[in-house]
């Protein structure tokens, strides 16, 4: 019995040692694959009797060993949406689920995928896939906003930007307290409704009968929008400090404006011109020397002028930023985020089930998975315009190679030896 006990063994461990160099072999294939994580061989004794008197030959099975939670080595690429994750986690991806009645690729988000391999690129369609055709999952943004409880494809939409129209200016300069000429002008540059230019010229213009008091009128093409009165603090109010606005109101007789109340020191000051195209201009706080002050000088001053609204512009390209958010680019110097690329983890990743193309599902043993901004919550971080490497070790796999190869053949031998001795025990009537 113990003859072809052993010889049983043997054979099992040659389908072992067979098994494991099929996990070798799969591993030097994908020595080169992005994010490829290799499989190690896990053997096992499996016992028939063993006591203090007696061991009777058993056998030996081989078990793949993932390797999930090992990271390759990051390299940059040269492709502008490439992705790595520098620690833990992986990406959720969408398979491709068939196409439509006008042939357009559909993605099934229900049954979620995974992976580390993110060489992504934009397909025709416009979806961020990678190199085995998975699309990249993120939370869609909508007006900056993330919608943390859902995952969608991320695809990018080459539609122009609408024209925004020019609805606020915020200004920081200085009115010369001593001024050389009491006019001065400023141009507010801007948009209309339909992107065409539109400049309103601000008029400002020192009163020659109240001390600290400036008028300022704004107009566009021609046409006057109103004009306000900006009177700055002397000192004497012990809140304003001097050459800080006191106070804004409308001219006498003007309707077409309205100001903001002087709430006390820091409120908002600022002056809505009600025209056909409202403008805000915002001249700063109260009581400080932010905005429009008036300083000792006599020139007029100007240190900033920022103004909203755009033209329309053609789309120019698509980038993703270090904490996952894909941002569109236009030729109008505009830009708007579309997605956000969160980080998937599990209480243990390498129980996840492997699929084609670097891809891994859900099991019960990987654990719930946690959907995560990059960085946090032990989520690793992102590391743009990279790629992750497979984290195949050539040198280790030959050794591993070698070890199976002689495993192999010493099994062989213990089969070749015990059917010798059987031929022997045949033989003894002879």
């Amino acid at each position: 019995m113990s003859l072809f006990g052993s010889m049983t063994t043997a054979i099992s461990g040659m389908n072992a040692q067979s098994r494991a160099l099929g996990h070798i072999s799969d591993n030097v294939a994908n020595s080169s694959t992005t994010g490829y994580k290799r499989v190690d061989s896990t053997f096992e004794d499996l016992l028939t009797q063993s006591t203090a008197k007696i061991h009777t030959p058993g056998a030996v099975s081989v078990t793949p060993d993932a390797t999930v939670s090992l990271q390759g080595t990051i390299t940059q690429s040269e492709n502008p949406l490439a992705l790595a994750i520098s620690g833990n986690g992986l990406f959720s991806v969408a398979r491709p689920s068939g196409t439509d009645n006008a042939g357009n690729i559909q993605y099934d988000s229900a049954t979620p995928l995974f992976t580390r391999a993110g060489d992504f690129t934009k397909n025709a369609q416009g979806y961020l896939v990678n190199g085995s055709g998975y699309a990249l999952e993120g939370w869609p943004v909508t007006d900056g906003v993330a919608n943390t409880g859902t995952l969608t494809p991320v695809k990018i939409d080459t539609a122009a930007y609408p024209p925004t129209p020019t609805s606020t200016a915020r200004l920081a300069a200085n009115l010369p307290a001593t001024p050389t000429t009491n006019s001065f002008s400023t141009q507010v540059p801007g948009y209309d409704e339909l992107g065409n230019a539109r400049t309103v010229t601000l008029n400002w213009t020192k009163s020659e009968t109240v001390a600290n008091q400036w008028s300022v009128e704004a107009t566009s093409g021609g046409a006057s929008l109103g004009t306000a009165v900006a009177t700055f603090s002397d000192g004497t109010d012990a809140t304003m400090p001097a050459g800080t606005l006191l106070s804004l109101a409308p001219a006498d007789g003007v309707t077409t404006l309205t100001t903001t109340a002087n709430a006390g020191k820091g409120s908002d000051a600022s002056i809505t011109f009600n025209g056909a195209t409202p403008l805000t201009l915002d001249l700063g706080s109260y009581g400080t020397a932010e905005g429009v002050t008036q300083y000792a000088g006599t020139a007029y001053e100007q240190r900033s002028l920022v103004v909203d609204g755009a033209p329309a512009g053609a789309y120019s390209g698509v980038s993703i930023r270090d904490n996952g958010d894909v941002v569109l680019s236009y030729d109008n110097g505009k830009s708007k985020t579309i997605s956000r690329v969160p980080v998937v983890t599990f209480p243990n990743a390498d129980a996840l089930q492997r699929e084609d193309g670097q891809a891994f599902s859900l099991t019960t043993e990987a654990g719930a998975m946690q959907v995560s901004e990059v960085g946090t919550e032990g989520a690793g971080t992102l590391a743009t315009s990279a790629l992750e490497s497979s984290n195949v070790d050539i040198t280790a796999e030959f050794s591993k190679m070698i070890v199976a190869q002689r495993a192999y053949t010493a099994n062989t031998r213990v089969l070749t030896t015990t059917d010798e001795m059987l031929a022997d025990t045949i033989n003894i009537r002879r």
